[in-house]
């Protein structure tokens, strides 16, 4: 609900009364039914940020209280007006006494609506971003795996949807469910003071009334809701998938191909659609009934008693006034229904993402890593991923020196990479440990173990900003003159002073603007400015011109210089400068030493791969 629909929801004139049923075709998205024990989840979810703000909160309900309470009296001022007119009322009673009561609730319903407005703008905004930080916070710390298998544009659609999810829940409850509700209270207790049958007959239907509602939604509409809803979010992904792989389907000419696949998600959309909003409009339609059955009831009643002489014209006055109130919020009772569901199913996301368990966390208490010469330790360790039957690595020890140039090779999954992910602490081993300078990197903080190493990994990915920001990323606060240095090291300089907008300029999504050779000197240009005692590079030289390579290979040796390389080699001929090359299978170094005597090593593991990689074979 829109802030300037709780306005409305409260000051709507008696003319404005008679508008028409709200469209239930606005939304694109409707409700799904939540599932089982999903508003208590979420109850409880937002309950943590309500409650950091409890004399806000208490503030918001006490001015809504006095809004209400002074709206809902305007019918009561309105009839004893018309007694006092008609001549119904007490002997020397005065227009004045109601018509003073009608002003003074009128000007308190408006200062409070406007008081509470302004508050709750406030504290919608700072719940909402707070909610937005927290979701976007915990989905960075999650770990490899899960990043791995969660679509991207998923992730981010529920975070916004949730955020504003959140936002809907809110107003629902407050402006929507809790107003109607005391509304229906007050209204019911003036009346029944006034009239006992004909209030005792208002809340009756009016129970009866939230009740079938409550039913229809869940029972009637929340199915065809939750179908729908399936089917809009894999439209909505197959439209990001589509959309993301642009340079997939234009390489094979399958923009065609890819209409079709569309058209038919489309397809299945669109009578999910027609069932949703049906079903929608069949529930508005049994809310008019239902609604004319007690407006025909009331105004019945009223003109009955009136002829029988058992009420006033005030008090006719009273209960047509006080129907036309109320049925502004019965007439909403079912979107506001519509709209919870919908808000608990989407907030869900967020509520599983606050749930959910991080897969890699920093330990209590631990510490930032001081790292200062780079020696890398396995003691004992035993890894295995969790879609694998049997461990990659069991009981594995080994030790890289301080300094040292190490490279790893071997065939496809043999271990090499993953022995960076567990250096980098991306998966956490089952026993052992892995230490850096003698520190365990299971106690020290995620932060600085990765603030320590810097990785040029095969295909570098960049953030859709400027060059010069891709390069400082991997030191935040360098001069332009630190990136520019770093840029020329890794002779990136030579293409980036080419651009019209040199380093402003914006490299694309994921640095698609540049080619695969650049964004490699960019990664690489991020290396240099880091400045680590650490480094990781995995075929830095892959996507580089056999002239433009040559350079590279020279600044990489450099580079390297003082630090703990580990170089996860493609091409054995990069590796020839390196101190020492491990040769892994199946998690295990089977071969270890120079590359020069391994090469020569008859019946050697190196040597087989080095000989069919010179024979042009694909081997690792």
């Amino acid at each position: 609900m829109s802030h300037e629909a709780m306005i409305d929801h409260i000051e709507v004139p008696l003319e404005e009364l008679q508008t028409t049923e709200p469209n239930p075709t606005e939304s694109s998205e409707k409700a799904a039914a939540p599932s089982k024990g999903a508003y208590a989840r979420v109850f409880v979810f937002a309950w943590r940020y309500w409650s950091q703000r409890p004399y806000l909160m208490a503030l918001i309900i006490a001015l809504s209280v006095i809004t209400v309470s002074g709206y809902s009296m305007l019918p009561y001022f309105s009839g004893q007006l018309i007694d006092v007119l008609s001549g119904n009322a007490a002997e020397g009673k005065s227009a004045l006494e109601p018509l003073i009561g009608f002003l003074i609730a009128a000007a308190v319903l408006h200062i409070t609506l406007q008081i509470n407005l302004r508050i709750w703008i406030w504290w919608a905004a700072e719940l909402l971003a707070q909610v937005s930080e927290d979701a976007f916070n915990r989905v960075q710390q999650f770990s490899t795996d899960w990043h791995a298998n969660s679509f991207a544009g998923a992730t981010v659609r529920k975070i916004t949807r949730g955020m504003w999810a959140f936002d809907i829940f809110q107003d629902t409850l407050l402006w929507g469910l809790f107003h109607a509700a005391l509304m229906v209270v007050i209204m019911t207790v003036i009346l029944t003071i006034s009239l006992p049958e004909i209030g005792m007959m208002l809340g009756l239907v009016t129970v009866a009334y939230v009740i079938v509602n409550v039913i229809l939604s869940v029972k009637y509409v929340a199915p065809a809701n939750q179908a729908f809803i399936a089917k809009d979010s894999k439209m909505g992904g197959g439209l990001a998938d589509a959309i993301t792989c642009n340079a997939v389907v234009k390489a094979f000419g399958a923009e065609r191909r890819e209409e079709e696949t569309f058209r038919n998600l489309m397809s299945d959309w669109r009578a999910g659609a027609k069932k949703s909003w049906g079903r929608q409009i069949d529930l508005v339609l049994l809310q008019s009934v239902l609604r004319f059955c007690l407006q025909g009831g009331m105004l019945s009643a009223a003109v009955w008693a009136w002829s029988k002489g058992a009420a006033t014209s005030g008090q006719v006055v009273l209960i047509v006034t006080s129907y036309f109130v109320l049925d502004g919020y019965l007439r909403e009772l079912g979107m506001n229904l519509r709209n919870l569901q919908q808000s608990v199913n989407e907030i869900e996301d967020l509520v599983d993402f606050a749930d959910q368990e991080l897969g890699v966390a920093d330990r209590a208490k631990a510490l930032p890593l001081e790292a200062d010469e780079g020696e890398i330790r396995f003691e004992n360790v035993t890894f295995i991923y969790d879609n694998q039957p049997e461990p990659l690595y069991s009981d594995f020890s080994l030790n890289i020196e301080a300094g040292e140039r190490v490279a790893l090779v071997g065939r496809s999954g043999s271990g090499k990479t993953s022995f960076v992910k567990l250096v980098q602490r991306l998966y956490d081993i089952q026993s052992g440990s892995i230490r850096i300078d003698g520190q365990d990197i299971a106690q020290v903080t995620q932060e600085s173990l990765r603030q320590a190493m810097a990785i040029v990994p095969q295909e570098p990915v960049l953030f859709h900003r400027s060059l010069a920001e891709n390069i400082a990323y991997a030191r935040p606060g360098a001069t332009h003159a630190q990136i520019e240095e770093a840029a020329k090291q890794a002779h990136a300089d030579e293409f980036i002073t080419q651009l019209k907008e040199g380093y402003e300029t914006l490299v694309g999504e994921r640095g698609i603007k540049l080619s695969g050779g650049e964004r490699q000197r960019i990664a690489l240009a991020r290396a240099f400015l880091a400045d680590t005692p650490l480094l990781i590079l995995d075929e830095a030289t892959s996507s580089l011109d056999s002239i433009t390579e040559a350079k590279i290979q020279d600044a990489i040796t450099h580079l390297m210089e003082g630090r703990t390389t580990i170089l996860i080699a493609h091409r054995l001929s990069t590796i020839q400068a390196v101190d020492r090359v491990l040769v892994f299978a199946n998690g295990k170094v089977v071969e270890q030493g120079r590359p020069q005597e391994l090469a020569q090593r008859q019946g050697g593991h190196y040597a087989s791969l080095y000989q069919a990689q010179s024979r042009g074979e694909a081997v690792l």
